[in-house]
């Protein structure tokens, strides 16, 4: 039995969430793609899938497999597409993106992008966790901070100021800090999924800050900023709506660290498709004309 079309059949299955979606995106019936399945599986001697009346779960074995299936069926695509010209690119693109930067700036850009190229489709997982990209099947990552790993080839797209800030409120209970050492008697928000934890970096220095409240969310920090339990440190940006109204204010701005770097990663040993390409360009085009984004 042709390999390909097995392995297509289960990347499709996976990606639509059911035998009947995949079997319509493919252009064959329904039965046909179950039983391609599940012959994979048999030669494979390994379920890859757990299925149910409502929805197709992945196996840890499956979600691996899911992965190589992912950049074998990319590269055979691409290997095609790069013999055409003028193709548009098209296919699924599996992008990874931070929560905050994600509902403030890049889904507000998803519908120019879908509209210049119609025959891409688009699935954006997002989340503040990391996300591996050689294990999860996603093309490209939208990552904060400097890249630490060999195995990943960046693209820069922007840059953002890392503030200090808190709420008018708190600030007329408790005093302002006026130099970075001062927050050791302040209580402050912790975002702990942050790598460097309870430690804040300044310009010239690192300081252990401490407080009542630990959150997992950038949105959390801002919120439990506005709410007047602690001073948050994070980009300038996400505060941006409680500067401008005044209900909190930047502190210690002469003392901020360096700007930090945004960009889009990818695999080093992976076959960059032309979706991930048109995307990357895309998104740095559009980051420039936002200020806040380049600083």
């Amino acid at each position: 039995m042709d390999r390909f079309l097995l392995m297509t059949c289960f990347a499709r299955a996976v990606e639509t969430g059911s035998f009947s979606a995949a079997a319509r995106d493919i252009g064959i019936g329904q039965p046909n793609v179950s039983r391609y399945v599940a012959a994979l599986e048999d030669h494979l001697q390994t379920r890859l899938l757990n299925r149910s009346t409502r929805k197709l779960v992945l196996t840890p074995e499956g979600e691996r497999y899911y992965a190589e299936v992912r950049r074998i069926l990319d590269a055979v695509s691409e290997s095609e597409m790069s013999l055409r010209e003028n193709v548009m690119p098209s296919g699924l693109l599996r992008v990874a993106c931070p929560t905050a930067l994600s509902h403030m700036y890049v889904m507000p850009l998803v519908p120019g992008f879908l509209q210049r190229y119609p025959d891409l489709e688009l699935d954006l997982q997002i989340s503040d966790r990391f996300v591996n990209l050689l294990d999860e099947g996603a093309e490209l990552a939208i990552r904060i901070g400097h890249l630490d790993s060999s195995s990943l080839r960046a693209r820069r797209i922007g840059s953002f100021k890392r503030a200090c800030v808190a709420s008018t409120g708190y600030l007329e209970k408790r005093g302002t800090p006026q130099v970075p050492s001062d927050l050791k008697h302040h209580d402050c928000v912790i975002y702990t999924l942050l790598a460097s934890g309870a430690t804040w970096r300044f310009k010239d220095e690192e300081i252990p800050v401490s407080g009542r409240i630990r959150v997992n969310s950038p949105e959390a920090s801002r919120e439990s900023v506005r709410a007047g339990l602690g001073i948050g440190q994070g980009p300038a940006w996400l505060f941006e709506d409680g500067l401008r109204s005044g209900d909190l204010q930047i502190i210690l701005d002469e003392f901020s660290a360096p700007p930090v770097p945004m960009q889009i990663v990818y695999a080093a040993n992976r076959l960059v498709s032309k979706r991930a390409i048109v995307f990357m360009d895309f998104i740095t085009e559009e980051f420039a004309k936002i200020p806040q984004l380049n600083t």
